[in-house]
């Protein structure tokens, strides 16, 4: 029996479909939601900000309830290296220039930050984000100096005998020798000048630390402390504590993501294995407790649920968490299981529930900063911008090394 040329074409035309299907593995499932376009319109909106903007010294933090702009923050305050980081992620998508000219002018003030004497673990995130990423992209040697001064810096915070970096000296009266989740993030500038020209030291400091973290920060429920209390002559773990979550013992959603995502890192720079199951164990355990429309609430165990506010810098940080761990994980179906969490939650936060749109200067809506202290609650924050922006790089690379792949 002769097939006709209509039926051919159809049958042709199928084969190609599931032969492109098989190897789209780590796309998501969705057909809808142009990453690409949402990037750039972000890069665009961030350009027109950042042009409005006089002050490089003066940094976005937060825009406050029925306001339109951002308020600022000083170059010693913990955002500061944010708004120029995500900056350069914006240029990074768009290869506008003068997104570049506003990166590297927001970024130059934070210098100081690497040769002044350190008085907490926030060293990272104030240079690495944004000197990190401005030498990735522009291989800039002044950036690669300040880079490596300030890891000198933030190693100085170590204490051998404990075996961590001292979160906050300033809390020592409430918290002894204290060491926070947050710092996981921070251990990557150390890691990286260890390769680049750096002291070896401070690669095995930055495993250490991790070590500890594992060992007395992340919990046997999959949830992590926010703080860990250490006896600083003989390194005994006293206890942990929350400072910004619900409880002691409740799972607070960006310490959540910190976690991922640094012991995600940790794995990758040292190959340690037991960095990569802790990373699986703390996304996975965030993925069963999610809510359904992907967005997590401030704290986990917040008894106001369903009437607590949500946290979209904290999902923001899980997608490139668990980006980064899709790229290190082996089996295909755990790449894909990670690839498509994240980018269900990198649509989610491109929703218009969350994208701000034109309602004010940030991109993203929804964020809580620190509840139990009644600060920055249910509003833009330029953390969340930062990572949703690095969110939506990953991804983006991601479909484009794909449909290089599907071309072939």
């Amino acid at each position: 029996m002769s097939i006709t040329k209509p039926v051919l074409v159809l049958v042709l035309f199928l084969m190609l479909a599931c032969n492109s299907t098989k190897k789209e593995v780590l796309t998501t499932d969705s057909a809808v939601f142009n990453s690409d376009k949402v990037l750039q319109q972000n890069a665009t909106k961030m350009k027109e900000v950042a042009a409005s903007l006089a002050n490089f010294d003066s940094f976005p933090r937060n825009v406050k309830k029925n306001k339109t702009d951002w308020d600022f923050v000083g170059v010693t305050d913990w955002c500061s290296g944010f708004w120029p980081g995500a900056l350069w992620y914006a240029y990074e998508a768009s290869g506008d220039e003068q997104i570049k000219v506003q990166a590297e002018k927001f970024t130059a003030p934070l210098k100081t930050i690497a040769y002044t004497p350190a008085d907490n673990h926030d060293i990272g995130f104030m240079v690495y984000c944004s000197y990190g990423n401005g030498y990735r992209l522009t291989g800039n040697e002044e950036y690669k100096e300040i880079l490596l001064a300030a890891a000198d810096t933030l190693a100085t915070l170590y204490n051998p005998t404990v075996g961590t970096i001292l979160s906050w000296p300033s809390q020592k009266h409430k918290f002894k020798y204290n060491t926070i989740i947050d710092n996981m993030m921070n251990l990557e500038l150390l890691f990286w000048a260890a390769k680049n020209g750096g002291d070896q030291k401070l690669y095995d400091l930055a495993k250490s630390h991790a070590e500890k973290t594992m060992q007395h920060i992340v919990r046997k429920d999959d949830a992590v402390y926010h703080v860990g209390s250490f006896d600083e002559e003989t390194g005994e773990f006293l206890r942990g504590y929350t400072h910004q979550g619900y409880a002691t013992e409740s799972m607070w959603a960006r310490g959540q993501g910190w976690g991922v995502y640094g012991f995600a890192v940790a794995y990758r720079e040292t190959g340690d294995k037991a960095f990569l199951d802790t990373a699986i164990r703390l996304a996975d355990h965030y993925m069963e407790r999610l809510p359904e429309d992907k967005i997590p609430f401030w704290d986990f165990d917040d008894p106001k649920i369903p009437n607590a506010p949500r946290d979209a810098s904290a999902a923001a940080v899980v997608a490139c968490g668990m980006y980064e761990l899709a790229g290190l994980v082996k089996d295909e179906a755990l790449k894909k299981k990670y690839i498509d969490a994240a980018t269900s939650y990198v649509e989610a936060l491109s929703s218009k529930e969350y994208l701000s749109g034109d309602v004010n200067q940030a991109l993203l809506l929804h964020s809580t900063g620190h509840y139990p202290k009644n600060s920055e609650i249910d509003v833009p924050i330029v953390y969340a911008d930062y990572y949703y922006m690095e969110a939506l790089v990953r991804l983006n690379k991601l479909n484009k090394a794909n449909s290089a792949v599907v071309m072939k």
